[in-house]
């Protein structure tokens, strides 16, 4: 067994763009969930909406490259309001039914072939990475070393990807500890005590909703500039892992998503490499492929433990943030 080659391949993952890309997409949904209280199940269609924003600005409408970023950002916000309005004053079960429900209709909406002319319907698209490129400061050649070797493409993606999740991290930061998140905190707790005082609930809500979707769009874009837009990445199991993503590093707190989209990446790939070369050398009773299903069971599993053992994550406080009230 070339462990060599697992190592390698689960390093890998600490700075890829879906790291980063998952990162910035849970720090959306600590926004709703862990400060607002809003059981949003369909973060995957704010990524949804950030990428096909982003790619079919610059394929179809010919834009710049930081404008297609602009409209991906103003498509997460759109989808927020369009999502909120309707949906904000359910309950929270009814909430999440909802927003599942709506997840996979936008995804059905990019894949049909209604929209082809713009989407490509279930091909998805490509071809609009030069106008980044072109922007790259970076002089060609090879950086880093070992599992972190990178061209000045892949490292310029990495770049742009981190310093967007900084800036997103220390906007939610800066967010939270304002008196206007001091009452999405109260709202979280209890909203009839905080519309007592006088606070429009909804409003907050929909501001939170919109704030989260707009982080969540920015992952959408990390998340398909280094390769293509593919409509199949958006399904309820992205939602999934970002749910695990955040709970494991901590709902109500800001570094939390970041942590729990490093661990949870490491581990998966890890697992993903073992468990391959385990079943190709013949020292598990497993084809390949039912070792690629054994991690997605081993996450599920890692799932229950979280919420039942420590429900309030790596970094969370339990008495600020747990499943039981």
């Amino acid at each position: 067994m070339d462990f060599g080659t697992i190592i390698g391949n689960t390093a890998a993952y600490l700075f890829s763009p879906v790291t980063i890309a998952y990162a910035l997409a849970a720090t959306g949904l600590a926004m709703h969930f862990g400060y607002t209280g809003l059981l949003n199940f369909g973060m995957a269609a704010f990524m949804a909406v950030g990428g096909y924003g982003y790619a079919i600005s610059i394929l179809t409408f010919g834009a710049p490259w930081w404008v297609g970023v602009l409209v991906g950002m103003l498509a997460g916000a759109a989808f927020a309001l369009l999502l909120g309005i309707p949906t904000l004053r359910l309950r929270a079960d009814y909430l999440a039914i909802a927003t599942i429900a709506t997840a996979e209709v936008v995804r059905l909406l990019f894949v049909t072939e209604l929209f082809k002319d713009w989407t490509n319907s279930a091909g998805g698209l490509s071809g609009y990475h030069q106008g980044f490129r072109d922007a790259n400061p970076l002089p060609a050649g090879t950086y880093g070393f070992g599992p972190w070797t990178y061209n000045e493409n892949d490292l310029w993606v990495r770049i742009f990807g981190l310093v967007v999740l900084a800036v997103s991290v220390l906007f939610v930061w800066a967010l939270v500890r304002s008196p206007w998140g001091r009452v999405l905190k109260g709202i979280r707790e209890d909203e009839d005590a905080v519309r007592a005082l006088g606070k429009n609930v909804f409003a907050y809500k929909m501001q939170a909703l919109v704030v989260g979707g707009v982080i969540g769009a920015l992952g959408g874009i990390v998340f398909v500039l280094p390769s293509a837009v593919i409509p199949g990445s958006y399904s309820t199991s992205l939602t999934f892992f970002l749910w695990t993503v955040l709970l494991l590093g901590g709902a109500a707190t800001v570094l939390g998503p970041s942590l729990g989209a490093v661990l949870f990446w490491v581990v998966f790939a890890f697992l993903g490499s073992l468990l391959n070369q385990l079943a190709v050398s013949g020292m598990i009773p497993l084809s390949a492929a039912q070792a690629d299903i054994v991690r997605y069971i081993a996450i599920g599993v890692a799932l229950m433990l979280i919420v039942i053992f420590r429900p309030q994550g790596i970094l969370g406080n339990k008495r600020e943030m747990t499943f039981v009230k």
